[in-house]
């Protein structure tokens, strides 16, 4: 039986960054992961799943060594944000207001998965267990972590970073509040005939919101030509409608669904997912300690899930630079620095949500010189982005 200081059970983003920074500090580290990315090439399509990096998830990337590699493969960076549901009521968010080069970049999940995996190879305390899944835990002052192939782990510390259905935080005996937000999400890659790649922007409508998301320029014909994620909230039949669609009905349906800023398309390929709350009692329990989705889940509205990730996996590590290990002061101090500020996220976004996700006129009246008001708030308006990111 291999010991181990740490087990983290999930290699994604943010599992993987929690293990090479236990890594950094000296920590022997094993990461259990059922999949490997597929390798990068560039001429591979962009994949569906694409996140909002901010710039302290930049800042926390660059620490781990691992920003170069993402960056070298393909990133979007974009200095805009705007947001209305009446064209007349916007806020509008821009970098120049912050004296920051840009808001963040729109990176697809692989490529920072794999930038992370890269890095694995220059810690020798740092093991890669795949293919591999976890079977069970035996819980004790030393944790017995048993694989479904039969080898079996000790460690003094699990790390759940296994996503919204934690294997880890269902045996470690953690519960979690939840509920269904009824309603799906669908996101749809598209050439894009206009330029944007310097700007995000979300349209409220009642039946959910309408977001475009740059993604980097595709090479044709020895011209570039702009590509978009598109991210489509609706009740669970009318996305399962529109995921039977071929891609010129789609197409139709979203030239006569989106705001006319998209200008023409062609859809490259979609992908769709329920949206679901989540938050878990508490962040440790059985010397286990949870980061990420598998603490909480978000309405992924303002692409904030992985950004609280990250922020997770720099509150864990800080706690344990400071004490010098995991230990259950640690596994405190961590859910104290947290639990509250994902919360609030949480409630913010659900917030925006609700209030948006309706047809009552006084209602929508309020809600659109609210945004009226906000894009003349000024400094109000930086700190919000400042806070959303991270800085």
């Amino acid at each position: 039986m291999n010991t181990y200081d740490i087990v983290v059970v999930g290699g994604g983003m943010v599992g993987a960054a929690t293990a090479i920074g236990f890594a950094k500090q000296g920590m022997k580290v094993a990461v259990v992961d059922g999949l490997s990315p597929k390798p990068f090439e560039a001429s591979q399509p962009m994949d569906i799943r694409v996140s909002a990096i901010s710039q302290a998830s930049v800042d926390l990337l660059n620490e781990l060594g691992a920003w170069d590699a993402i960056e070298s493969m393909r990133v979007c960076s974009y200095s805009r944000l705007e947001t209305w549901e009446h064209p007349e009521c916007r806020t509008r968010f821009d970098a120049e207001s912050l004296e920051l080069p840009r808001l963040g970049y729109i990176v697809e999940n692989r490529l920072i998965q794999l930038g992370l995996w890269a890095e694995f190879s220059a810690y020798d305390n740092l093991e890669l267990l795949c293919p591999e899944k976890l079977d069970t835990i035996e819980f004790g002052e030393i944790n017995i972590v048993k694989l479904q192939s039969g080898a079996r782990l000790s460690a003094k510390w699990v790390v759940g970073a296994d996503g919204a259905n934690s294997a880890v935080r269902q045996q470690a005996g953690i519960g979690i509040t939840a509920w269904d937000y009824r309603q799906h999400c669908m996101l749809i890659n598209v050439a894009t005939e206009l330029p944007q790649q310097d700007i995000t922007w979300q349209q409220f409508t009642s039946s959910g919101p309408r977001s475009f998301l740059p993604l980097p320029s595709l090479m044709v014909s020895e011209k570039l030509q702009g590509q978009g994620s598109l991210v489509w909230y609706d009740s669970p039949s009318r996305i399962r409608q529109l995921s039977n669609m071929g891609k010129e009905q789609l197409r139709s349906e979203i030239k006569s669904h989106f705001p006319p800023e998209l200008g023409d398309i062609k859809v490259l390929q979609s992908g769709s997912f329920p949206l679901t709350r989540r938050h878990a009692q508490q962040y440790s329990k059985n010397n286990c300690i949870l980061v990420g989705d598998s603490a909480h889940t978000i309405n992924p509205l303002a692409g904030q899930g992985v950004n609280l990730g990250f922020k997770d996996v720099s509150a864990l590590l800080e706690a344990s630079q400071e004490k010098g290990g995991l230990s259950d002061l640690v596994a405190r101090r961590y859910q104290a620095r947290r639990r509250g500020d994902n919360l609030l996220m949480q409630g913010g976004m659900d917030f925006f949500y609700k209030t948006f996700s309706n047809d009552i006129g006084p209602l929508k009246f309020v809600r659109n010189a609210a945004l009226k008001v906000a894009e003349q708030s000024g400094p109000i308006k930086d700190k919000v982005l400042k806070y959303a990111l991270g800085l």
